[in-house]
C-alpha cells in the first residue's frame, strides 16, 4: 500500500477487526476503482489471498461480460453518493479466482476522506437463495393451476405458464401490472377492499367464499373461477399467492346436473333408484303419486314391497340381470300400490356404474299403462270383431270355385295374421265346356277392405269374361281396362289366367306380372310354365301376350300369390327355390294326394302360422286324363260338307260303340255344319272326342261372327238350328279363336 493509503487510513488496524467480523465480504475501493481493503470473508468468497487483491482494479472480481459497464456504474455512483444496493433490479455476479461465477447482492456505502471518495461494498453470495428461488419457480410452473403472486399493493410480481394460457396474456404483459386487469370491470371497485381485508386476516383460505368469481381474458371474455389465497411473508413485505382454477366445465356440469335433477323430479313418470340388493335409495314425486308411498316411507326398504303376490321372484330375476350390466327396456308387469290396488306398469331399468365401470345400483322409470291395457283389450275385441266381418266379406267376395268333373284340385287361403288380415288374393276355376277349364289367380296389391272390394269386382268380371270363351290375352286386356275404370289411385293387380285343354294336354297362359306357375310331374321333377313377361294390370297401354305349352297328363300346376314366398327377412329367390325343393320331394314316382301336398307346402314355407303379414293363396290343379278317343277332319265350306260330316260322325260313333246317341249327334252336327257352310268361310274343322260319360263335338270355321239363338216364325225354314242344339245337348257353347270361332256341344253317353 502506498503512502497516500497509509495516510488516508491511519486507523486501518482498528477497522480490520470490524471488517473481519462482518458476515459479508467487504471490499473498499477508491474513486479509481482500486481495491484498498478487503476482509477475510472476501478471501474466502472469491478464492484470492489478500495480497492478490490489494492494489488491483475491483473489476478483477467482475465477470468479463460486465466489466465494460462496471466503470460506468462506478462513475454514476460518484455522482449520486448514497447508501444503496448496487444494480437494483439487475442480476449481479461475482468472479472467483478459479473462473467460476456466482450470483451476488452488493450494498454500497460512500466513505468521504481527506484523500477523496472511498466506496465500501458489502458482497453477499446469494447462490443458495437463487437456487431456492429457481426451485420455487419450478414448483410454480409445475402447478396445475394458474398461479399469480402479488404484493401488498396488488401489483403482479410473478406468474406461471398456466396463467398465460388461462388469461391469454404474455408474462411480460402481466408483471408489474395491477392484478385488477384479470378481473371483470364490474368487480374491480370492490377488489381493492377485499385485498385490504385479506391483509388484515392473513391465512390460507378460498377467496370470496360463497361468491361467484370470474376471470377476464385478454380477449374480453369472462369465465368462472375458483381462487385459493396463501400469504407469503418476505423481507420485501407481504406477498399473496393466488391459485386460480377455471371451473367452466364444472359449472356447466353442475348446471346440467341441476337441470336433470329438476327434470327427474318434475317427470310425470315414476323414477326410483335401488341398490343391487333391491333397497330403494331415490323416489321422485311421480313415484309417490303412483304408488301412494312418500319418499320417507320407502327409502331403505326393499323394492319387493311394490310387487303383488307371485311377483317376488320376478324382481330377483330383474336385479340379477342388472348385476350383469344388462338394460331392461319396457318390461310390462303388475305392481301394487299402498292401498293394495294392482296397476299395469311399463318398467325400464338400467344399471348405474362406478367410475371403474363396476355396477353399483340401478335406476327405474315406471309408467302406469292401466288405461292403455284396458284400451288395448277393448281395441283387440273390436279388432277381432271387425276382422271377422272383413274376412267374412272377403271370403264371400272370393266365392267358392265349382267342382270341375275330372279335374282334381286342392286350394288353401290363409288371411294375414297381422294388420287388417284381409287382402286382395283370389282364385277361380271356370268350366269352359268341351273338356276345357279356365284357371284364374290374382292379387290386388294392398290390404284391408279396399283391396278386398277391388278383388271382388275383378273376380266377378274375370269369371264373366272367361265364360265367353275368350282367350287369356283377351281376358287380361279386358281386365286391364276394368282396373283403370275402378279409378283406385296407385292400384296394381297381378293376375294369371290359364286355359287347360285336357284332350290335347295343352295349357294356354297369360300372366300380368304374376309369380311363375310351377309344373310338378311325378318322376320328372318341377319346372316353371313358360309365359311371356307382361306388366301388372293397372299400368295401362300394354298389349298382353300369351303362350301355349303341352303338359303331360297327371301333371300338377302349382299357382300361388306372393304371400307364400315374400316373407320378412327372407329373399324371394331363396323362397322360390325352397318351394321348388319341397315340391320336388313330394312328387316322386307316383302322384301324391293334392290335399296333403297343400298342407305340407304351407307348413314348410310358413312355419310360423301366426306370423305372416300378408294373405296367402295356394292352388294345386292336376291335369285330367286325356279323352278315351279323339278324331279330327277338315271339310270345305260347300253343301256336300254336311253329308261328309254326318258320315264321318257315324263312322266314329260306330267304332266307339256309341250308337245310342248317333241320331241326336247327326242331327245336331247337321244343323251346326249347315250354319257354317251358309254363314262362314272354310275350311271347316270337325273334331270328335269322348270320355267315359260324354261325347263332345266341335265345329270350327274362319268367321269371327258369333251365332245367336233366335225364335223362328212358323213359316220360316231357318232359325231353329241353335234352338235344337240348346234343347238336345247337355251343354253347348262357342268360343273365339285366332282364325274365327269354334262351336261345340256335349251329349251324355
Amino acid at each position: 500500500m502506498d503512502g497516500r493509503a497509509e495516510a488516508a487510513l491511519p486507523t486501518e488496524e482498528r477497522f480490520r477487526g470490524l471488517l473481519d467480523a462482518a458476515p459479508d465480504a467487504m471490499v473498499i475501493v477508491d474513486d479509481a476503482g482500486i481495491i484498498n481493503l478487503v476482509n477475510v470473508q472476501t478471501e474466502t468468497l472469491f478464492g484470492y489471498r489478500r495480497d492478490e487483491l490489494l492494489g488491483r482494479p475491483v473489476e478483477i472480481l467482475v465477470p468479463d461480460r460486465f466489466r465494460a459497464y462496471h466503470a460506468l456504474h462506478r462513475s454514476g455512483y460518484s455522482d449520486t453518493r448514497q447508501v444503496r444496493p448496487m444494480g437494483a433490479g439487475l442480476d449481479l455476479y461475482g468472479l472467483r479466482k478459479d473462473g467460476t461465477e456466482f450470483p451476488v447482492e452488493i450494498s454500497l456505502s460512500p466513505l468521504e476522506t481527506a484523500e477523496g471518495l472511498f466506496v465500501s461494498a458489502a458482497v453477499r453470495d446469494v447462490s443458495e437463495r437463487k437456487a431456492a428461488e429457481e426451485r420455487f419457480r419450478g414448483l410454480l410452473e409445475a402447478a396445475p393451476d394458474a398461479m399469480v403472486i402479488v404484493d401488498d399493493t396488488g401489483t403482479i410480481k410473478l406468474v406461471n405458464a398456466q396463467t398465460e394460457t388461462l388469461f391469454g396474456h404474455r408474462r411480460d404483459e402481466l408483471l408489474g401490472r395491477p392484478v385488477e386487469m384479470l378481473i371483470p370491470g364490474r368487480f374491480r371497485a370492490h377488489h381493492s377492499l377485499h385485498r385490504a381485508d385479506y391483509a388484515g386476516a392473513r391465512q390460507v383460505r378460498p377467496m370470496g367464499a360463497g361468491l361467484q368469481l370470474h376471470g377476464l381474458r385478454k380477449d374480453g371474455t369472462e369465465f368462472p373461477v375458483e381462487i385459493s389465497l396463501s400469504p407469503l411473508e418476505t423481507a420485501d413485505g407481504l406477498l399473496v399467492s393466488a391459485a386460480v382454477r377455471d371451473v367452466s366445465e364444472r359449472k356447466a356440469a353442475e348446471a346440467r346436473i341441476n337441470e336433470l335433477a329438476a327434470f327427474v323430479e318434475s317427470s310425470q313418470d315414476a323414477i326410483l333408484a335401488v341398490t343391487l340388493d333391491g333397497h330403494i335409495t331415490y323416489w321422485n314425486a311421480a313415484a309417490a303419486r303412483l304408488y301412494g308411498y312418500t319418499a320417507h316411507e320407502v327409502k331403505g326398504h326393499r323394492v319387493g314391497l311394490l310387487a303383488p303376490s307371485g311377483h317376488a321372484a320376478e324382481i330377483d330375476l330383474l336385479l340379477e340381470r342388472l348385476r350383469q350390466g344388462e338394460k331392461v327396456e319396457h318390461f310390462e308387469t303388475l305392481r301394487r300400490t299402498k292401498a293394495g290396488q294392482l296397476l299395469d306398469v311399463d318398467v325400464t331399468l338400467w344399471p348405474t356404474h362406478a367410475p371403474d365401470g363396476t355396477v353399483i345400483g340401478a335406476c327405474a322409470i315406471v309408467r302406469d299403462i292401466s288405461d292403455r291395457k284396458r284400451a288395448e283389450a277393448e281395441l283387440t275385441a273390436l279388432y277381432e270383431q271387425q276382422r271377422h266381418v272383413a274376412l267374412t266379406l272377403q271370403r264371400s267376395l272370393m266365392g267358392t270355385p265349382p267342382a270341375v268333373p275330372g279335374l282334381v284340385t286342392a286350394s288353401r287361403y290363409r288371411p294375414a295374421t297381422q294388420g287388417a288380415g284381409v287382402g286382395g288374393d283370389w282364385f277361380d276355376l271356370i268350366p269352359l265346356g268341351a273338356g276345357r277349364v279356365g284357371v284364374l289367380i290374382g292379387d290386388v296389391m294392398g290390404r284391408g277392405l279396399e283391396a278386398a272390394a277391388v278383388m271382388g269386382q275383378l273376380r266377378s268380371a274375370a269369371h264373366a269374361l272367361a265364360k265367353t270363351g275368350m282367350q287369356p290375352r283377351q281376358l287380361m286386356q279386358a281386365l286391364d281396362s276394368c282396373v283403370a275404370d275402378l279409378d283406385v289411385p296407385d292400384q296394381l293387380v297381378t293376375c294369371c289366367y290359364l286355359v287347360i285343354a285336357a284332350d290335347d294336354g295343352e295349357v294356354t297362359v297369360c300372366s300380368a306380372g304374376h309369380l311363375p306357375i310351377l309344373i310338378a310331374t311325378p318322376g320328372q321333377g318341377v319346372r316353371s310354365l313358360p309365359a311371356p313377361v307382361n306388366t301388372p294390370l293397372g299400368v295401362g297401354g300394354v298389349l298382353f301376350q300369351q303362350s301355349q305349352s303341352t303338359i303331360p297328363p297327371g301333371a300338377t300346376l302349382v299357382l300361388y300369390t306372393d304371400g307364400l314366398v315374400e316373407t320378412p327377412g327372407s329373399d324371394i329367390g331363396d323362397q322360390l327355390t325352397a318351394l321348388t325343393t319341397v315340391l320336388y320331394g313330394l312328387f316322386g314316382a307316383e302322384a301324391p294326394g293334392l290335399e296333403a301336398v297343400a298342407d305340407h307346402v304351407l307348413a314348410a314355407l310358413l312355419p310360423d302360422a301366426d306370423g305372416h303379414n300378408d294373405d296367402v293363396t295356394l292352388l294345386l290343379t292336376q291335369l285330367p286324363a286325356a279323352p278315351l278317343a279323339s278324331v279330327t277332319t277338315h271339310l270345305p265350306a260347300v253343301p256336300t260338307a254336311v253329308h261328309e260330316g254326318r258320315a264321318f260322325l257315324g263312322k266314329a260313333l260306330s267304332s266307339w260303340g256309341c250308337t245310342d246317341t248317333a241320331d241326336d249327334a247327326r242331327l245336331l252336327l247337321s244343323e251346326v255344319l249347315t250354319n257354317a257352310v251358309q254363314h262362314a268361310q272354310g275350311p271347316i274343322g270337325v273334331r270328335l272326342h269322348r270320355t267315359d260319360t260324354d261325347l263332345t263335338v266341335e265345329v270350327s270355321d274362319r268367321s269371327s261372327q258369333l251365332p245367336k239363338p233366335r225364335p223362328a216364325g212358323e213359316d220360316e225354314e231357318s232359325g231353329r238350328g241353335l234352338i235344337l242344339v240348346q234343347t238336345l245337348t247337355h251343354s253347348w257353347g262357342v268360343r273365339p279363336t285366332d282364325e274365327g270361332k269354334t262351336i261345340w256341344f256335349t251329349l251324355k253317353l
